[in-house]
């Protein structure tokens, strides 16, 4: 029975030689981060996917070419990242059109919350909504710094580690992170805002419960009354 990799290098051998079982603990160890690296880019599920897939099968072709110069992990996020940007091209030229602009979210992401609340129970709603909405103000980042902050501040890979990944320079990945958290706060505080109107509400289902009962109550003290 063959032992298991401990090394980059070892690891790319044994994957390079064709040990599926290999590559398959390599996926499932990377999976998360380089969907959300794909993600982050592409902006849609399916397609996060399917240029995943893509970059592994692309990675597992050209893993004979791993001569650890950089980590196998930011090796692998720097080709996940070329396919999503390949796809991203290919579909802005299909379509003819820009790159969709911050504030522009299409309201899918508003839908999918409406959705969920309706299905789960009510704490469970609000944690999803919750969700729902980071996830959406982060796809409403500007390009150049999406990738950034999810690598940094969901995968909390380190500023040398991105910096590998997307080559770009140590000091520009920390400028295009701390713009990207000041604008992302600064999304959701304009979200706070706007819900705290709705704090509390009193109107509809409840509203009408309220009446209901008190009208209730109110002629069963009548009927008592001598």
């Amino acid at each position: 029975m063959a032992s298991t990799p401990q090394t980059d290098a070892e690891i790319a051998q044994r994957v390079a030689a064709g040990d599926t079982a290999v590559f398959t603990a390599l996926m499932r160890k990377h999976n998360r981060a380089l969907f959300r690296t794909a993600r982050s880019i592409l902006r849609d599920d399916a397609d996060a996917e399917d240029a995943l897939q893509d970059g592994y099968l692309a990675a597992y072709r050209a893993m004979h070419t791993f001569r650890g110069d950089a980590r196998l992990s930011t090796w692998l996020v720097r080709i996940v990242a070329n396919e999503a940007l390949a796809r991203l091209r290919k579909r802005v030229r299909l379509a003819e059109v820009i790159p969709i602009e911050p504030g522009s979210h299409d309201g899918a992401a508003a839908e999918r919350v409406a959705a969920d609340a309706a299905a789960e129970p009510e704490r469970a709603a609000v944690s999803t909504q919750t969700l729902r909405l980071i996830e959406a103000r982060i796809d409403d980042l500007p390009d150049a710094f999406r990738t950034v902050f999810v690598l940094r501040a969901l995968e909390e890979m380190s500023v040398e580690e991105v910096a590998a990944s997307l080559a770009i320079p140590e000091a520009t990945v920390r400028t295009r992170f701390f713009r990207a958290r000041a604008m992302l706060r600064e999304s959701l505080a304009r979200e706070l805002d706007l819900a705290m109107d709705d704090a509390f509400a009193f109107d509809g289902e409840r509203c009408d419960r309220i009446v209901a009962g008190v009208l209730e109550r109110l002629a069963q003290t009548k009927g008592e009354t001598p």
